[in-house]
Protein backbone atom coordinates (compact mmCIF):
# COMPACT_ATOMS: atom_id res chain seq x y z
CA UNK A 1 0.00 0.00 0.00
CA UNK A 2 0.68 3.37 -0.70
CA UNK A 3 -0.73 6.53 0.57
CA UNK A 4 0.26 9.95 -0.83
CA UNK A 5 -0.76 13.32 0.40
CA UNK A 6 -1.80 15.69 -2.07
CA UNK A 7 -3.38 18.89 -0.92
CA UNK A 8 -6.46 18.94 2.17
CA UNK A 9 -8.32 15.71 2.42
CA UNK A 10 -6.59 14.54 -1.13
CA UNK A 11 -5.21 11.34 -1.29
CA UNK A 12 -3.63 8.83 -3.59
CA UNK A 13 -4.26 5.50 -1.70
CA UNK A 14 -2.52 2.53 -4.21
CA UNK A 15 -3.92 -0.87 -2.77
CA UNK A 16 -3.84 -3.89 -4.42
CA UNK A 17 -2.71 -2.53 -7.34
CA UNK A 18 -5.77 -0.14 -7.63
CA UNK A 19 -5.26 3.61 -7.52
CA UNK A 20 -7.75 6.10 -6.01
CA UNK A 21 -8.15 9.26 -5.49
CA UNK A 22 -10.17 10.41 -2.74
CA UNK A 23 -12.05 13.89 -2.39
CA UNK A 24 -9.95 15.84 -5.26
CA UNK A 25 -9.98 19.49 -4.68
CA UNK A 26 -7.67 20.59 -7.20
CA UNK A 27 -8.16 24.53 -7.98
CA UNK A 28 -5.21 26.53 -7.45
CA UNK A 29 -4.06 28.73 -4.67
CA UNK A 30 -6.25 31.34 -3.51
CA UNK A 31 -8.96 30.24 -6.13
CA UNK A 32 -11.99 30.74 -3.83
CA UNK A 33 -13.10 32.68 -0.70
CA UNK A 34 -13.53 31.62 2.61
CA UNK A 35 -17.13 30.09 3.69
CA UNK A 36 -19.14 32.26 4.99
CA UNK A 37 -20.22 29.96 7.84
CA UNK A 38 -16.91 29.73 9.03
CA UNK A 39 -14.11 31.30 10.69
CA UNK A 40 -11.29 33.45 8.71
CA UNK A 41 -13.75 33.77 6.14
CA UNK A 42 -11.46 36.51 4.71
CA UNK A 43 -8.69 34.26 4.21
CA UNK A 44 -8.91 32.85 0.24
CA UNK A 45 -8.43 29.19 0.20
CA UNK A 46 -6.85 26.75 -0.70
CA UNK A 47 -3.96 28.71 1.21
CA UNK A 48 -1.43 26.42 -0.91
CA UNK A 49 -0.45 24.98 -4.19
CA UNK A 50 -1.13 21.20 -5.46
CA UNK A 51 2.39 19.77 -4.98
CA UNK A 52 1.87 18.14 -8.45
CA UNK A 53 -0.30 18.60 -12.15
CA UNK A 54 -3.21 17.92 -12.20
CA UNK A 55 -2.99 15.34 -14.96
CA UNK A 56 -0.57 13.03 -12.97
CA UNK A 57 -2.97 13.86 -9.98
CA UNK A 58 -6.46 12.07 -11.43
CA UNK A 59 -4.36 9.29 -13.71
CA UNK A 60 -6.27 6.40 -11.61
CA UNK A 61 -8.79 3.66 -11.62
CA UNK A 62 -11.22 5.21 -9.33
CA UNK A 63 -12.21 8.18 -7.24
CA UNK A 64 -13.93 8.40 -3.69
CA UNK A 65 -15.78 11.50 -2.75
CA UNK A 66 -16.61 11.56 1.34
CA UNK A 67 -19.15 14.46 0.26
CA UNK A 68 -19.13 16.87 -2.08
CA UNK A 69 -18.48 19.89 0.12
CA UNK A 70 -16.23 22.61 -2.15
CA UNK A 71 -13.45 21.91 -0.59
CA UNK A 72 -13.60 17.94 -0.95
CA UNK A 73 -14.90 18.48 -4.77
CA UNK A 74 -14.94 21.31 -7.31
CA UNK A 75 -15.05 22.42 -11.15
CA UNK A 76 -11.42 22.04 -11.90
CA UNK A 77 -11.80 17.68 -11.05
CA UNK A 78 -15.20 17.63 -12.65
CA UNK A 79 -13.43 19.13 -15.74
CA UNK A 80 -10.08 17.12 -15.21
CA UNK A 81 -11.71 13.14 -14.00
CA UNK A 82 -12.96 11.19 -16.90
CA UNK A 83 -16.28 11.18 -17.47
CA UNK A 84 -16.09 7.41 -17.30
CA UNK A 85 -14.17 6.84 -14.10
CA UNK A 86 -15.70 4.88 -11.76
CA UNK A 87 -16.87 7.25 -8.79
CA UNK A 88 -17.89 5.99 -5.25
CA UNK A 89 -20.10 8.32 -3.52
CA UNK A 90 -21.98 8.59 -0.04
CA UNK A 91 -25.67 9.04 -0.80
CA UNK A 92 -28.22 8.99 -3.58
CA UNK A 93 -27.99 12.74 -3.21
CA UNK A 94 -24.24 12.74 -4.16
CA UNK A 95 -24.82 10.68 -6.71
CA UNK A 96 -27.52 12.44 -9.11
CA UNK A 97 -25.37 15.84 -8.21
CA UNK A 98 -22.01 13.82 -9.52
CA UNK A 99 -24.00 11.94 -12.17
CA UNK A 100 -25.66 15.43 -12.94
CA UNK A 101 -21.92 16.57 -14.13
CA UNK A 102 -21.57 14.16 -16.57
CA UNK A 103 -20.02 11.44 -15.13
CA UNK A 104 -21.38 7.80 -16.08
CA UNK A 105 -20.37 5.29 -13.64
CA UNK A 106 -21.32 6.41 -10.19
CA UNK A 107 -22.06 3.75 -7.14
CA UNK A 108 -23.23 4.25 -3.81
CA UNK A 109 -20.58 2.87 -1.86
CA UNK A 110 -22.70 0.48 0.51
CA UNK A 111 -21.32 -1.59 3.95
CA UNK A 112 -19.64 -3.94 1.77
CA UNK A 113 -18.97 -3.54 -1.76
CA UNK A 114 -16.20 -5.22 -3.74
CA UNK A 115 -13.47 -3.46 -6.17
CA UNK A 116 -11.10 -5.45 -8.04
CA UNK A 117 -10.43 -7.31 -5.17
CA UNK A 118 -11.00 -5.33 -2.38
CA UNK A 119 -13.64 -4.48 -0.11
CA UNK A 120 -14.97 -1.01 0.48
CA UNK A 121 -17.04 -0.33 3.68
CA UNK A 122 -18.33 3.04 4.43
CA UNK A 123 -18.36 4.17 7.74
CA UNK A 124 -20.57 6.87 9.59
CA UNK A 125 -19.29 10.13 10.81
CA UNK A 126 -20.17 12.96 12.58
CA UNK A 127 -19.09 16.24 10.21
CA UNK A 128 -19.26 18.09 13.57
CA UNK A 129 -21.31 17.49 17.01
CA UNK A 130 -24.52 16.17 15.21
CA UNK A 131 -27.41 17.69 17.79
CA UNK A 132 -25.31 21.43 17.06
CA UNK A 133 -23.87 20.74 13.21
CA UNK A 134 -26.95 18.95 11.01
CA UNK A 135 -29.52 22.20 12.15
CA UNK A 136 -26.51 25.05 11.68
CA UNK A 137 -25.67 22.98 8.14
CA UNK A 138 -29.67 23.09 7.67
CA UNK A 139 -29.82 26.75 8.17
CA UNK A 140 -27.19 27.59 5.54
CA UNK A 141 -28.91 25.04 3.42
CA UNK A 142 -25.38 23.07 3.67
CA UNK A 143 -25.05 18.95 3.67
CA UNK A 144 -23.99 17.79 6.84
CA UNK A 145 -23.54 14.32 6.42
CA UNK A 146 -20.09 12.57 5.28
CA UNK A 147 -18.58 9.50 5.13
CA UNK A 148 -15.80 7.05 5.74
CA UNK A 149 -14.23 4.43 4.36
CA UNK A 150 -12.69 1.12 5.14
CA UNK A 151 -10.05 -0.61 2.90
CA UNK A 152 -9.98 -4.46 3.16
CA UNK A 153 -8.04 -6.94 1.24
CA UNK A 154 -6.61 -10.52 1.39
CA UNK A 155 -2.98 -8.78 0.60
CA UNK A 156 -3.01 -5.58 2.61
CA UNK A 157 -3.34 -4.20 5.71
CA UNK A 158 -6.56 -2.79 6.75
CA UNK A 159 -7.17 1.08 6.12
CA UNK A 160 -9.47 3.30 7.56
CA UNK A 161 -10.31 6.51 6.16
CA UNK A 162 -12.01 8.24 8.51
CA UNK A 163 -13.06 11.16 6.74
CA UNK A 164 -14.60 14.39 7.81
CA UNK A 165 -15.74 13.92 11.26
CA UNK A 166 -14.57 14.64 15.17
CA UNK A 167 -14.25 11.51 17.11
CA UNK A 168 -17.38 10.09 17.84
CA UNK A 169 -18.83 6.83 19.22
CA UNK A 170 -19.03 6.25 15.08
CA UNK A 171 -15.24 6.09 14.64
CA UNK A 172 -15.04 4.31 18.00
CA UNK A 173 -17.58 1.64 16.25
CA UNK A 174 -15.05 1.81 12.95
CA UNK A 175 -12.07 1.20 14.64
CA UNK A 176 -13.22 -1.74 17.14
CA UNK A 177 -14.84 -3.46 14.38
CA UNK A 178 -12.22 -3.20 11.66
CA UNK A 179 -8.84 -2.72 13.26
CA UNK A 180 -7.21 -0.98 11.21
CA UNK A 181 -3.84 -1.02 10.76
CA UNK A 182 -3.23 2.22 9.09
CA UNK A 183 -5.87 4.71 9.72
CA UNK A 184 -6.11 8.49 8.01
CA UNK A 185 -7.65 11.14 9.99
CA UNK A 186 -8.87 14.77 8.85
CA UNK A 187 -7.13 17.16 11.55
CA UNK A 188 -7.19 20.47 11.45
CA UNK A 189 -9.83 21.62 13.86
CA UNK A 190 -11.91 23.37 11.29
CA UNK A 191 -14.24 25.70 12.66
CA UNK A 192 -17.01 27.52 12.01
CA UNK A 193 -18.97 30.80 13.10
CA UNK A 194 -20.29 29.04 16.28
CA UNK A 195 -17.17 27.95 17.30
CA UNK A 196 -17.94 24.41 16.70
CA UNK A 197 -15.45 22.22 14.84
CA UNK A 198 -16.24 19.90 11.89
CA UNK A 199 -13.08 17.77 12.26
CA UNK A 200 -10.43 16.64 15.04
CA UNK A 201 -8.75 18.37 16.76
CA UNK A 202 -5.81 17.31 19.19
CA UNK A 203 -7.74 15.97 21.88
CA UNK A 204 -10.28 14.10 19.53
CA UNK A 205 -6.85 12.66 18.01
CA UNK A 206 -5.85 11.18 21.52
CA UNK A 207 -8.88 9.55 21.76
CA UNK A 208 -7.95 7.63 18.01
CA UNK A 209 -4.48 7.36 19.37
CA UNK A 210 -5.78 5.71 22.65
CA UNK A 211 -8.56 3.25 20.81
CA UNK A 212 -6.66 2.21 18.37
CA UNK A 213 -2.93 2.23 19.81
CA UNK A 214 -1.66 -0.13 17.48
CA UNK A 215 -2.10 1.47 14.65
CA UNK A 216 -0.35 4.07 12.76
CA UNK A 217 -2.10 7.55 12.55
CA UNK A 218 -1.80 9.79 9.62
CA UNK A 219 -2.81 13.63 9.66
CA UNK A 220 -4.30 14.78 6.81
CA UNK A 221 -6.54 17.75 5.90
CA UNK A 222 -3.90 20.17 7.41
CA UNK A 223 -2.55 23.59 6.08
CA UNK A 224 -5.32 24.48 3.33
CA UNK A 225 -8.55 25.28 4.41
CA UNK A 226 -9.13 29.25 5.65
CA UNK A 227 -10.92 27.98 8.38
CA UNK A 228 -8.29 25.86 9.92
CA UNK A 229 -7.38 26.01 13.84
CA UNK A 230 -4.81 23.31 13.98
CA UNK A 231 -1.79 23.70 12.09
CA UNK A 232 0.97 20.42 10.81
CA UNK A 233 4.00 22.85 12.90
CA UNK A 234 0.75 22.69 16.33
CA UNK A 235 0.93 18.59 15.90
CA UNK A 236 4.56 17.98 15.30
CA UNK A 237 5.20 19.64 19.27
CA UNK A 238 2.54 17.49 20.56
CA UNK A 239 4.09 14.85 18.37
CA UNK A 240 7.51 15.35 19.83
CA UNK A 241 6.44 16.58 23.33
CA UNK A 242 5.16 13.31 23.98
CA UNK A 243 7.22 11.30 22.10
CA UNK A 244 4.46 9.33 19.90
CA UNK A 245 5.86 7.24 17.42
CA UNK A 246 2.59 5.91 15.47
CA UNK A 247 1.75 9.43 14.18
CA UNK A 248 2.96 10.58 10.79
CA UNK A 249 1.92 14.28 9.69
CA UNK A 250 2.71 13.81 5.78
CA UNK A 251 3.64 16.94 3.85
CA UNK A 252 1.66 17.82 0.38
CA UNK A 253 3.50 15.38 -1.87
CA UNK A 254 4.74 12.94 0.49
CA UNK A 255 4.23 9.20 -0.01
CA UNK A 256 3.72 6.82 2.51
CA UNK A 257 4.43 2.91 1.92
CA UNK A 258 3.37 0.40 4.50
Amino acid sequence: MKITQIRNATLIVEYENTKFLIDPWLMPKDYMPGFDMALNSNIRQPRVELPFEIEKIVDVDAVIITHVHPDHWDEFAQNSIDKNKKIFVQSKEDKDYITQKGFLDVEILSNSTEFKNITLYKTKTQHGKREIMKPFCDSFNVAYDAMGVVFKSNNEKTLYIAGDTIFCPEVKEALDKYHPEIVIINACAATVSNNERLIMNIEDIKEVLKNSPNSTIIASHMDTVSHLTLTRKDLKEFKNKYDIKNLLIPDDGETMSF
